[in-house]
C-alpha cells in the first residue's frame, strides 16, 4: 500500500514523452488545471494550463521569443554553431521585433484570406484527383495517402518547387517534430536534425538559383527578390525561412486531417450530422481544432520581470510554456462539457493556431484544406471505416501531435 502511494505522489504532473501522455494528454491537462496552473516543470519552465494566462502571454509585449538566449540557456554556449539551431534562430517563428516584423511582412501578403480563397478549385482539385486514384483499392492510409498529399502539394505550388522535384517531398519521413519538444534532444537526435536541414538547404539553394534565373508567380521568387535588394533579408534568413514555411506549410495541416478525423469516427453521433448537413463543416473544423489541437504547445520568455502571472512571478529570462490544448479544453471559457465534440458548439475560438504577433500565417489555408479535405472524404467514400479507431499508432511527438498512421477501408 505504503509503496503505491509513494509512486503516485512522485508521478511527475507533466511527461509529455511517456507514452500514455502521447495518447492521451488531457486528463493531465485537467490535473495542472485544477491542482497547479502555473506549474513549475523539472526544467525551471513555468507551465500555463489555462486559458487565461495562456491567452495572455500570447498576446503580451512583456514576453518575447529570445531564442538564442533562451536555447544557450538549456544547451550551453555552443550549440548555435549546431546547423539545425543556426537555421533556426532565423526562423520568424522565433524571432522579436523588429526582425520579427520585417520577415513577417515579406511573406504575409501570400496568405491574406482573398488569396487563400482563390486557392480553393486548386485544392478541391487535388482532393478529387487523390480520392480518384484510391478509391478503387478500397483501402488506405488516411495520413500518408490523402492527409499528407494535400498540404504538401499546395506548399510546393506556394513556393514554386517544380512538379519533377516533388517526390522526395511525398515520400520523406515526418520525424521533424522532436526539435520543438520542451524535453532536450540527446546528440543523436541533433545530429540527426542537422543531416536533414543540411540537406534541405542545399535542395533550397537550387531552387533559389533557378528562381533567380526563371522568376515564378511563387513566394521563394518574391523572397529572392528581396534577398537581392540586401536590406530585407539575408541568404541565412532566406533559407531558414522557407525551410520554415515548407515545414509549417503541411506538418499541422496533415495532423489536423487526422485528428479531426479520428475524433469524428470515435464520434459517431457527431459523423452521422456532419454526413446529414454537410454545412456543418466550417463550425466543425473549428471544434476539431479546439478538441485535439494539431499544435499543443508554445512558448515565450519572460522580456521583463513579471509580477503576478497565475498567482507566480515570473523572472526576466524565464520561459513560460502555453499548454494550447489545455487552454482549448478549459471549462472556464468552453462551460458546456469541454471534453466532448460537438461540431455545432457555439462561440468556438480555439487557441491552435497561437496569437499575437506570431499568430499562425496559414491558419485559413489550414482550415480551408482541411475543410475540402474532410468534407470530400465523407461525401466520396462514405462507408469508410477506420481500421482501428480505439488504438491507433501516434507520433512520438508532443508540441505537434499527430497519427503515424490512420488505416481505413470502404
Amino acid at each position: 500500500m505504503n509503496e503505491h502511494v509513494q509512486a503516485a505522489t512522485t508521478e511527475p504532473l507533466f511527461n509529455p514523452l511517456a507514452p500514455e501522455f502521447i495518447r492521451d494528454p488531457y486528463p493531465s491537462y485537467e490535473r495542472l488545471r485544477n491542482t497547479d496552473p502555473m506549474h513549475i516543470t523539472p526544467f525551471g519552465s513555468f507551465l500555463a494550463s489555462r486559458h487565461a494566462e495562456v491567452s495572455l502571454v500570447l498576446r503580451d509585449k512583456r514576453f518575447g521569443k529570445d531564442f538564442v538566449e533562451r536555447t544557450t540557456r538549456r544547451y550551453g554556449p555552443k550549440i548555435m554553431e549546431e546547423p539545425v539551431f543556426r537555421s533556426m534562430r532565423h526562423w520568424m517563428l522565433q524571432q522579436d521585433p523588429p526582425d520579427h516584423t520585417r520577415l513577417r511582412g515579406l511573406v504575409v501578403k501570400a496568405f491574406t484570406a482573398r488569396r487563400v480563397e482563390d486557392m480553393r478549385p486548386r485544392i478541391q482539385a487535388i482532393v478529387d484527383e487523390t480520392l480518384d486514384r484510391i478509391a478503387p483499392s478500397g483501402h488506405m492510409d488516411l495520413i500518408e495517402d490523402f492527409a499528407f498529399r494535400l498540404p504538401v502539394t499546395i506548399i510546393c505550388d506556394m513556393l514554386g518547387i517544380p512538379p519533377e522535384h516533388r517526390e522526395v517531398f511525398y515520400t520523406s519521413s515526418r520525424n521533424g517534430g522532436r526539435l520543438l519538444d520542451p524535453v532536450p534532444l540527446s546528440p543523436a537526435e541533433i545530429a540527426e536534425a542537422n543531416t536533414g536541414n543540411v540537406a534541405a538547404q542545399m535542395y533550397f539553394q537550387q531552387l533559389f538559383e533557378l528562381r533567380r534565373k526563371n522568376p515564378g508567380d511563387d513566394l521563394t521568387t518574391q523572397l529572392v527578390q528581396a534577398e537581392e535588394d540586401g536590406s530585407k533579408l539575408s541568404n541565412e534568413e532566406l533559407t531558414g525561412n522557407i525551410i520554415l514555411l515548407f515545414g509549417a506549410g503541411h506538418e499541422t495541416t496533415v495532423n489536423l486531417i487526422g485528428n479531426g478525423l479520428l475524433a469524428l469516427h470515435r464520434n459517431p453521433d457527431q459523423l452521422a450530422l456532419l454526413k446529414a448537413n454537410p454545412a456543418l463543416i466550417t463550425n466543425a473544423i473549428e471544434e476539431f481544432l479546439r478538441y485535439d489541437s494539431s499544435v499543443q504547445m508554445t512558448g515565450r520568455v519572460a522580456l521583463e520581470d513579471i509580477d503576478d502571472l497565475g498567482g507566480k512571478k515570473i523572472p526576466k529570462g524565464e520561459t513560460v510554456l502555453c499548454l494550447l490544448g489545455s487552454a482549448n479544453r478549459d471549462p472556464a471559457v468552453y462551460p458546456d462539457r469541454p471534453d466532448r465534440l460537438d461540431i455545432t458548439r457555439p462561440n468556438v475560438r480555439p487557441l491552435s493556431f497561437g496569437g499575437g504577433i506570431h499568430f499562425c500565417l496559414g491558419a485559413q489555408l489550414a482550415r480551408i484544406e482541411a475543410e475540402v479535405a474532410i468534407g470530400t472524404l465523407l461525401r466520396r467514400l462514405p462507408d469508410l471505416r477506420l481500421d482501428d479507431a480505439q488504438t491507433p499508432e501516434w507520433r512520438p511527438t508532443f508540441v505537434l501531435r499527430g497519427l503515424k498512421r490512420l488505416p481505413a477501408s470502404w
